[in-house]
């Protein structure tokens, strides 16, 4: 039975509707829903987990735990929490999420600018023909002080090929933004076969070190926000028209991220 919403909120909902498609498997960390044993096995192997909630946006109530040694800690907003074993981190955890539902995901070793690491949001629409067409891609580098990169947590906005050139060159940016379209275009085929109502989604994607993208998560109803921050203003323009054409309209009152430095600019 398809479903009409146009809104999905869980976040697990949606990432066991995109691990159907075989082409993503391999760009969605592991995702499991918030248990003990399942946050013990997951720092054991990969040293490094993000707790979120499963219903949630703008980056709110994302911890970061990571385990050295016989050491562990988390980092919630800007304070950091160090304990002597698994037991107290645990315990803190439990105290700081309640009853609400969390999930764990594997932690992904992104690429930074400046030692902040940045990840990207990918914007796809249903354009006026109903076809799924990428929008646009902005570049989101975290607070200095902060893990989550959402410009309303105070991340700076850059242009996409900004970031990656300096890991990749201009030609492996310019790979790396086709893949990132790409793979928008095989989730919203993916999504919309379960969610047929859909009309937008905005992708968070990071890179990792060896310059493999991964689907952090999928919003159904994403924050145009970040491209308002662009030099560039064609992205942000075609959004809002895309959007208009199937009916919505934003409220592009953005003043919590920050715009990168200037480097010249595009009308």
């Amino acid at each position: 039975m398809k479903d009409r919403r146009q809104n999905i909120p869980s976040k697990m909902a949606k990432t066991r509707v995109v691990l159907r498609s075989r082409e993503l498997t391999r760009y969605v960390p592991v995702t499991r829903l918030f248990h003990r044993e399942t946050l013990r096995r997951m720092l054991e192997k990969n040293g490094m987990v993000y707790v979120k909630p499963d219903i949630g946006s703008l980056g709110i109530g994302v911890i970061k735990v990571e385990k050295k040694g016989l050491a562990y800690s988390y980092q919630s907003g800007t304070r950091r929490f160090s304990f002597p074993g698994f037991p107290a981190l645990f315990r803190s955890l439990q105290q700081r999420i309640g009853r609400r539902r969390y999930l764990v995901q594997k932690g992904i070793h992104v690429l930074r600018h400046g030692h902040r690491p940045f990840d990207f949001r990918v914007m796809i629409q249903r354009s006026p023909s109903r076809r799924w067409e990428p929008t646009g891609i902005a570049g989101r580098v975290a607070h200095p002080l902060k893990i989550v990169t959402n410009g309303s947590q105070g991340g700076t906005i850059y242009p996409a090929a900004a970031l990656l050139t300096p890991h990749g060159g201009k030609a492996g940016a310019g790979r790396l933004i086709r893949l990132m379209n790409r793979i928008a275009r095989v989730t919203a085929a993916q999504l919309s076969r379960t969610y047929p109502a859909l009309n937008e989604l905005g992708l968070d994607v990071a890179i990792d070190r060896s310059l493999r993208p991964w689907i952090l998560e999928v919003n159904t109803s994403p924050d145009p926000c970040p491209f308002t921050k662009l030099p560039d203003r064609r992205m942000i323009r075609k959004i809002v028209a895309y959007a208009r054409g199937y009916g919505k309209h934003y409220r592009l009152v953005c003043n919590k991220a920050k715009r990168a430095p200037a480097t010249g600019r595009k009308r």
